[in-house]
């Protein structure tokens, strides 16, 4: 190395500067880092990209369900109105017939087709019948109206329904009004 009249230092062409490594286990060091540093900086870049892809399809998945929400609101009895319309339209029809005619026996024929009408349309959306004589009260689906006492039924149990209740796909809609045995 030589010194210029300014005093700082000059380098010959065949030295090497204090700044590149001086061995050959320190060029291979240097190569395996910027490969690693490479190699990390393409993963860290391939992350981000499925973090962004992956904020857009949540993004996409809570517009979806943000509108299937309001389609269910805005449409959910579409269903329930489809079992219920023939229903009406018997008790139209049997309206009709009741000022027509005399005989008692075909009204009540009418009455209990539209029942028969109206409990398949409940069951096809699930609402089922609780009609629990005989068995033991049940508070949690059955309303108690008076005791009665019974020497032929078990004590606590259903003697007589006095209105059923009904359940929505296992969830209670209305308890069955009951009347509950006792000792006599």
């Amino acid at each position: 190395m030589s010194t210029d009249e300014a005093g700082t230092d000059r380098h010959s062409a065949g030295e090497q500067t204090a700044v590149l490594p001086e061995t050959a286990s320190q060029l291979v060091e240097l190569e395996r880092l910027q490969l690693a540093l490479g190699a990390a900086e393409e993963r860290a870049k391939s992350n981000w990209e499925q973090y962004l892809r992956a904020v857009a399809d949540l993004e996409n998945v809570r517009k979806r369900a943000a509108k299937d929400i309001e389609s269910a609101n805005r449409y959910g009895l579409e269903k329930f109105a489809q079992e219920l319309l023939p229903v009406r339209d018997s008790l139209e029809l049997a309206v009709q017939s009741a000022e027509k005619a005399a005989d008692v026996r075909s009204l009540k024929q009418g009455q209990e087709a539209t029942l028969q009408l109206l409990v398949k349309a409940l069951e096809k959306l699930g609402i089922v019948t609780i009609n629990p004589v005989g068995e033991p009260f049940d508070p949690a689906r059955h309303e108690a109206m008076m005791a009665q006492p019974s020497n032929t039924a078990e004590p606590n149990s259903v003697l007589q329904v006095v209105q059923p209740g009904y359940e929505l796909n296992g969830r209670l809609l209305r308890p069955a009004r009951v009347i509950v045995s006792k000792a006599p």
